[in-house]
């Protein structure tokens, strides 16, 4: 099967643009939403067997949204062939088992706007391990430069007592560092995978073996939750967020480098910083000064990284 006219779309930069910074966008708004149904539906920061379930349930209508968004585009009925159900599993628990796992410990522990910020540094981390483990990309001094600019802005925002006053911990700041490496590793995976299997059929299928394993999980565990109507809205715009952007972000890993497509990640940041400043009020800690320049920091990272001439 030839992809020319699909890879011609998907590579035009009109295209890219519009489909990263919507992705990016989506992502931004997740941080605040999650917060906002822990919230809503009185999850408290120790309870992770309900945190769990949250986002368990999250991931699976996710999959099953993204599979019939999937067929309908493709007009077929989409399933994983024999031969990339590996894949699909291997996904299932790098992207949505470890990345959530520890991804919503992160968000019961700290703040949306720190969490924002401190997740903006996806993009380096995903730079080196494309580069020094997989060998999918050429680690040169501009990438370097920018990878290192950026984790000073990640630096910042993680001094003891710095931008809010609290101390680094284990459980808020460290469990959102070691979703980024989970993170990494599955964008590598995914470009990887989705050379031989449909982007929407990978993130579907993953996202439902993922959630159901959480659900498994977090029910072993104890974890419970009574939904409200409006915490069911929510969980289904959390549903969509995972839905949509995965599956879009997937097509654009699979007809373009990992490099040309992680310089939009400098939104995420900037679209997470905003929404938790206005949904979650936090617009205190959204302008100090370091938060802002490490936003700052982050995002020249990125650029330099990405820009300049293809290594």
């Amino acid at each position: 099967m030839t992809y020319s006219k699909k890879e011609a779309f998907w590579q035009k930069k009109t295209v890219i643009f519009a489909v990263a910074l919507f992705c990016c966008f989506l992502w931004g708004s997740a941080t605040p939403a999650i917060k906002t149904g822990y919230a809503m539906l009185g999850i408290e920061s120790r309870d992770t067997a309900s945190q769990m379930l949250f986002a368990g349930i999250r991931f699976t209508l996710a999959g099953i949204m993204a599979t019939i968004i999937g067929s309908v585009r493709e007009k077929r009925v989409l399933t994983p062939s024999a031969k990339t159900a590996p894949s699909v599993l291997i996904l299932a628990l790098v992207q949505t088992v470890l990345q959530y796992f520890f991804f919503y410990t992160a968000l019961a522990h700290t703040t949306g706007v720190q969490g924002s910020i401190i997740q903006g540094g996806n993009a380096f981390i995903a730079l080196l391990v494309a580069a020094l483990i997989f060998r999918m990309e050429t680690l040169t001094a501009r990438k370097i430069l920018g990878s290192t600019i950026g984790f000073l802005g990640m630096a910042l925002i993680n001094l003891s007592g710095g931008t809010f006053g609290t101390a680094w911990s284990f459980l808020g700041e460290g469990a959102m560092i070691l979703s980024m490496i989970a993170y990494a590793f599955s964008s590598v995976l995914t470009r990887k995978f989705s050379q031989n299997e449909h982007p929407f059929t990978l993130s579907g299928y993953q996202f439902i073996v993922g959630g159901i394993i959480l659900i498994g999980i977090s029910l072993v565990m104890g974890g419970r939750i009574a939904f409200t109507a409006p915490s069911l809205l929510l969980l289904a715009y959390l549903a969509f967020i995972s839905a949509a952007a995965y599956s879009l972000w997937g097509m654009l890993l699979k007809y373009n480098s990992v490099a040309s497509i992680t310089i939009f990640t400098c939104a995420t940041p900037v679209f997470g910083t905003l929404l938790s400043a206005i949904f979650l009020g936090e617009s205190q800690q959204a302008l100090t000064w370091q938060s802002l320049l490490a936003l700052a920091l982050i995002c020249i990272g990125i650029v330099t990284v990405n820009t300049g001439k293809k290594d």
